[in-house]
């Protein structure tokens, strides 16, 4: 599933940002080599962000 449509981010992409230590949607974003466009997907981010960092 796309997140982020601006940067074409996966679902996949920023939960594996989040195991890697990203704490919230900037940080995930910028380990993926882009930035928040127009914040439609950082509710959305956020939710999987503090998901995957649940399960660890």
């Amino acid at each position: 599933m796309v997140v982020c449509v601006c940067n074409v981010i996966r679902e996949a992409q920023l939960r594996e940002a989040a195991r890697q230590g990203a704490n919230d949607p900037a940080t995930a974003y910028a380990k993926l080599g882009c930035r928040a466009k127009c914040g439609k997907c950082l509710p959305f981010a956020r939710a999987l962000i503090a998901e995957e960092r649940n399960v660890a």
